[in-house]
């Protein structure tokens, strides 16, 4: 039976290589909310950002269900930055009987400073799709993270030691 992995973590922190690395092993589909909104809207939605997001978000739900319908595994990666939000997908996935497993991945404060660092360097020299995390988008996203509490989280990755 297929299954949904949500990636949980801050902006920057390392959900989309990870979840690549899980996509190979399960041979899954990743759905990201992110790939979407930058291919259709570009990097600049200004004040629609969060309404087109939530749009977005829920119509990956929905897609999730009929991938997982002809057995493929699902990775949705997009952060599920708040208890509310992973509660919701969970009981999404209870009521349609599909399992999931929320893999959270933990960085330091120092490792997830250098990872905006690197993120941002490689949008800039137009190496990767993908946000330039300036104050105001860091401020805003670690202003609405609610970690997991060790019993939420089906995997825990640490990766808060820096790595050189």
């Amino acid at each position: 039976m297929a299954k949904v992995f949500l990636i949980c973590g801050k902006l920057c922190c390392g959900k989309s290589v990870y979840a690549e690395r899980i996509r190979m092993e399960n041979k899954a589909v990743i759905l990201s909310v992110d790939e979407i909104m930058l291919s259709i809207f570009g990097p600049y939605t200004g004040e629609k950002h969060d309404a087109y997001t939530e749009r977005v978000q829920a119509y990956l739900f929905k897609k999730s269900l009929a991938i997982v319908a002809v057995g493929t595994d699902v990775i949705l990666d997009w952060g599920f930055w708040t208890r509310e939000k992973r509660a919701w997908a969970r009981e999404f996935y209870k009521n349609n009987h599909i399992k999931c497993e929320l893999h959270y991945i933990n960085v330091s404060d120092e490792v997830w400073r250098e990872r905006v660092k690197r993120r941002n360097a490689s949008v800039s020299a137009g190496d990767t799709a993908a946000y330039y995390v300036d104050r105001n988008l860091a401020e805003k996203c670690i202003a609405l993270f609610e970690p997991p509490e060790t019993s939420e989280a089906d995997v825990w990755i640490d990766e808060s030691q820096p790595v050189f």
